[in-house]
């Protein structure tokens, strides 16, 4: 399917923001692909038979960025956006500037923040239990997490983002603002 007829909303922001919760409604009110560019690192951890920890998701991705290039998984992610059936597709995780380099070629591409402060997304990382590592992560560690390459290179992708969406308030507030931002870019 041709991209111009597709909006194409890529999400960043700091660790358990709401991307995930944001990319769940998305796909269930209004039908959205989503793309995860963590799952083609748990899909090679799983390979392995490696466990899904934060520690292992980055060596991972510094692996695969290092042999095949920065942009590696970019191109990958553009590719299957490309190939995708759907009108509106929602690309998760975007942390570094070269994971939008080829998705911004895109027409209709919009990069969006999700944000929320930090007590609240460690509350959040802990609940979910994403990665192995998550459900037992002390505040303290969890504002040490965001020395990490990872989170620090979402800084700077942040900064340039065209849209915002505050994940402070309650899912009516979040789900609220998903529906004006994808009314907004769909007319």
């Amino acid at each position: 399917m041709p991209t111009n007829n597709k909006i194409i909303l890529g999400f960043t922001g700091l660790m358990a923001g709401g991307k995930g919760t944001a990319a769940k409604y998305l796909e269930e009110k209004h039908g959205a692909a989503t793309f995860r560019f963590s799952t083609m690192l748990r899909d090679a951890l799983d390979r392995f038979y490696l466990e899904h920890s934060r520690d292992n998701m980055i060596k991972m991705s510094e692996i695969m960025r290092g042999t095949y290039g920065e942009d590696i998984m970019a191109k990958t992610m553009a590719h299957d956006v490309g190939e995708a059936d759907k009108n509106l597709i929602m690309v998760d995780g975007i942390r570094r500037m070269a994971d939008i380099e080829h998705l911004k070629q895109m027409p209709n591409f919009v990069l969006v923040e999700i944000f929320a402060d930090p007590k609240t997304r460690h509350e959040r990382l802990v609940q979910r239990g994403e990665n192995t590592d998550d459900t037992s992560k002390t505040y303290e560690q969890f504002l040490e997490d965001h020395n990490r390459s990872t989170e620090q290179s979402i800084l700077e992708v942040i900064t340039h983002a065209n849209e915002k969406v505050d994940n402070n308030g309650n899912y009516e507030d979040l789900y609220k603002q998903l529906d004006d931002l994808v009314n907004k870019y769909a007319s």
